[in-house]
């Protein structure tokens, strides 16, 4: 009777010691598969954030169309693309200055072409419709007069449009130009040599100038880890 007490005792022995190894085996499992799991996830982390940075740190090109096409819409706006802003007022008054200056023509041109055709017309009706800065001793300039005046407004009033135009397209030059430079490369990639020579034949002397142009390469910064 102990010897079958005995057998059965190795029995449930045999059985618990199983039962654990496969309760280990499997919690280890679980454990690696958790720390694999793990791993991945910070390793996609971890390449997404370089990804960001990597797309942070390289700046979009500079465009110089755009900075054209907006100082032609409004002036001052190329260069505030270029980020020049100190331009903008000098933009503003190289053509502010001229539109007041024709508003100004325009206003007198009308003026005495009115006051000319009234007093051409002897129209003494209407001499109250005259401006009274066209009047002398009480009486409106005389038609010669009103006519020069006349014409001089006129022409000033045509030279302040072309001025107008003129302002206008520096502008659209000065942000086209300077949209081009914003990349260029001033650094020490660019040289210049000074080639001198002389010519036993002709006995003449030369000079040249050999200017070096490195392509420029835009330096990422690093952000592996």
């Amino acid at each position: 009777m102990r010897c079958i007490y005995c057998i059965i005792l190795s029995i449930c022995i045999t059985a618990n010691a199983g039962a654990q190894d496969s309760t280990k085996h499997a919690l280890s499992s679980m454990s690696l598969f958790d720390t694999s799991r793990k791993i991945s996830v910070i390793k996609k982390i971890t390449v997404d954030t370089v990804a960001k940075k990597d797309t942070l740190v390289k700046k979009a090109k500079h465009d110089p169309h755009k900075a054209t096409i907006r100082s032609a819409i409004i002036p001052g706006w190329g260069q505030a693309y270029n980020r020049e802003y100190w331009k903008i007022p000098i933009v503003y008054a190289a053509i502010g200055i001229p539109i007041g200056t024709y508003i100004y023509n325009n206003t007198w041109y009308k003026r005495t072409r009115d006051a000319y055709t009234i007093v051409i017309n002897n129209d003494t009706a209407n001499f109250s419709k005259i401006n009274p800065k066209l009047f002398y001793n009480g009486s409106p300039l005389d038609a010669s007069s009103l006519q020069n005046y006349r014409n001089q407004f006129r022409r000033d009033q045509d030279y302040s449009l072309l001025v107008i135009f003129i302002a206008w397209g520096l502008n659209i030059v000065d942000a086209t130009v300077f949209g081009n430079l914003k990349d260029f490369d001033v650094s020490d990639d660019l040289s210049m040599h000074v080639n001198p020579g002389y010519n036993p034949v002709t006995k003449a002397t030369n000079l040249g100038f050999v200017f070096n142009f490195k392509p420029h390469h835009q330096k990422l910064i690093n952000t592996s880890w």
